[in-house]
């Protein structure tokens, strides 16, 4: 009797692994009709870019497509275990590889977002020069993780969540296609290949290993939902970090802290973080609160959420739902003014209306003599020589009426308000 060897195969995710951009499935933005990977791939053309996206979308894959279609050198590192010595390694490489063979060589660093500085710096020159092509695959927000002259050499391509109708697309194509998969009889209920879908959370590879775990638990023929529970080993929530219940949730969590609710806001923060949601994206939106939405009646819930996503950031989860949910609780309870964001609103509708007046001449910056005989400067008070640390001045433009900013009764708001009155009198 012949022995099994299926054990010997890479996993399920690996053996389905596209390899053509024909065979790629979503990212019709990246990859469709026109589309830059597209055009790319026609030409025959590569550069330098990082691709940002959620887990199991396919940066990986598309790495290794473009490789391929393009005839490089494909070298891939992991940025969680490879050193300043490896990327010089692949330059030096590179270098014999253009001299000898006029070929592309691609460097592809995966979590390029965990390099330092000093290993993003290593890369620089090489992709400065084209020595490289360098992609780099990264689930956090570039702007933040990659240093700036390497962002500026790299065009960033932003990677989506599979749909629904795209994770079963892959599902259905395994389950033909697959070398194993192909030649059984599995066949799932439906409510279990709903619950598959579902459960993936836009996550191609998510998807795969979860149902490759299915077939090798499964003593029925046809997979029940029961086993994919199992599988999943936890209730799947309906929250999906693309769709609706996404939007929504976030919504309902914004307006619970505004409308000072601590329990409801503390309940949607469960919500989004047993779903999945990124920490970081939960903190980025209470900074803006923080300022949006309590403004001047608490200045310190800047001070507060701002720490907060730094702690975030450096703690990661699950401990960083200590530091959120503390966030949220100071957040909800604290006393709420927009009135400095009314202000900016305001102040730039009446410039994309008006345009931008001229500076008054008294506030005009005046280094040469010409100026100052111009009057620029001419009769500006400067403030620290008047004892009580403010003047009666025309700081806005002719013209322009000082109805932007109009600060509420709560805390720290108060003295402002007092301040305003003793310079404009009572506002309508």
């Amino acid at each position: 009797m012949k022995k099994d060897k299926t054990h010997l195969l890479p996993p399920l995710a690996e053996r389905m692994r596209p390899k053509k951009i024909s065979d790629f499935v979503g990212q019709h933005h990246l990859i469709g009709k026109n589309s830059i990977l597209q055009n790319l791939v026609k030409n025959q053309k590569l550069i330098s870019m990082i691709f940002w996206g959620p887990p199991g979308t396919g940066k990986t894959t598309l790495a290794k497509i473009l490789a391929q279609e393009i005839s490089c050198d494909f070298y891939p590192l992991s940025a969680v275990d490879a050193s300043v010595k490896d990327v010089r390694k692949i330059i030096a490489k590179a270098e014999e590889i253009t001299l000898l063979k006029n070929r592309t060589t691609l460097l592809f660093i995966d979590e390029i977002h965990r390099f330092n500085k000093a290993q993003q710096d290593a890369l620089l020159h090489a992709v400065e020069s084209g020595t490289i092509v360098l992609i780099g695959a990264t689930t956090e927000n570039p702007s933040f993780e990659v240093i700036a002259p390497l962002l500026s050499r790299c065009k960033v391509l932003a990677l989506r969540h599979h749909t629904e109708t795209e994770i079963e697309t892959i599902l259905q194509t395994a389950l033909e296609a697959d070398i194993i998969l192909g030649k059984s009889d599995v066949a799932i209920a439906e409510d279990a290949r709903t619950l598959l879908i579902q459960s993936a959370g836009g996550d191609a590879r998510k998807l795969l290993n979860t149902l490759e775990l299915v077939v090798d638990i499964s003593l029925e023929k046809t997979i029940a939902k029961e086993t994919v529970f199992v599988a999943l080993q936890e209730k799947t929530a309906i929250y999906d970090k693309t769709g609706d219940y996404h939007y929504d949730a976030i919504s309902a969590f914004i307006k619970s802290i505004r409308g000072s609710d601590p329990d409801a806001g503390i309940y949607w923060l469960a919500v989004m973080l047993e779903g999945g949601e990124k920490p970081e994206f939960i903190a980025r939106r209470l900074v803006i609160l923080a300022s949006e939405d309590i403004g001047n009646a608490d200045p310190l819930a800047l001070t507060i959420s701002t720490s907060g996503f730094q702690a975030v950031h450096q703690v990661g989860m699950p401990e960083s739902s200590l530091i959120l949910a503390q966030m949220v609780t100071y957040l909800a309870s604290a006393p709420k003014s927009n009135a400095s964001a009314e202000a900016i609103w305001k102040a730039t509708e009446t410039i994309k209306a008006k345009g931008a007046q001229s500076v008054p001449l008294h506030l005009r910056n005046a280094p040469t003599k010409l100026m100052k005989n111009l009057g620029y400067g001419k009769d500006y008070q400067y403030v620290h020589k008047e004892k009580a640390g403010f003047v009666e001045e025309q700081y806005l433009p002719t013209g322009v009426s000082p109805n932007f900013f109009r600060p509420t009764e709560h805390g720290y708001e108060k003295h402002i308000k007092m301040r305003l009155k003793k310079l404009w009198g009572d506002r309508d």
